[in-house]
């Protein structure tokens, strides 16, 4: 005899009726996080969802997920905008200090002809 396949299922969680949404519920009190599975359609569109099964069907839950879509480099301005890090580097430091020491000598003024040399 051929054991009969549960019927499979993928709706989103507000779809699904209330009594299997507070089941649902109940399998992932501490959300879904560590249990959503991401789900890439034939035409690379994705969604993500968690499996709950009853003795009935298998459920493939879809959930809502925000996604940042904010890059790398914006980020990292937001986090360091103000970040002093290169001055505590005690040879970054030095150069700098170099650099601000005022020569004796009155600068001559560059002449725009000598780019050549």
């Amino acid at each position: 005899m051929k054991k009969e396949q549960k019927k499979r299922v993928i709706m989103h969680f507000n779809n699904l009726p209330a009594d299997i949404q507070e089941e649902v519920r109940k399998k992932y009190p501490d959300g879904f996080t560590d249990y959503k599975i991401k789900i890439t359609k034939p035409n690379n569109d994705f969604f993500f969802a968690v499996p709950y099964d009853t003795e009935d069907i298998s459920y493939l839950v879809k959930i809502d997920v925000k996604i940042d879509t904010v890059n790398d480099e914006k980020i990292d301005e937001q986090l360091f905008h103000n970040d002093e890090v290169m001055k505590a580097d005690p040879k970054i430091k030095e150069e700098e200090e170099e650099e601000e020491e005022p020569d004796d000598k009155p600068e001559e003024p560059d002449d725009d002809d000598d780019d050549d040399e």
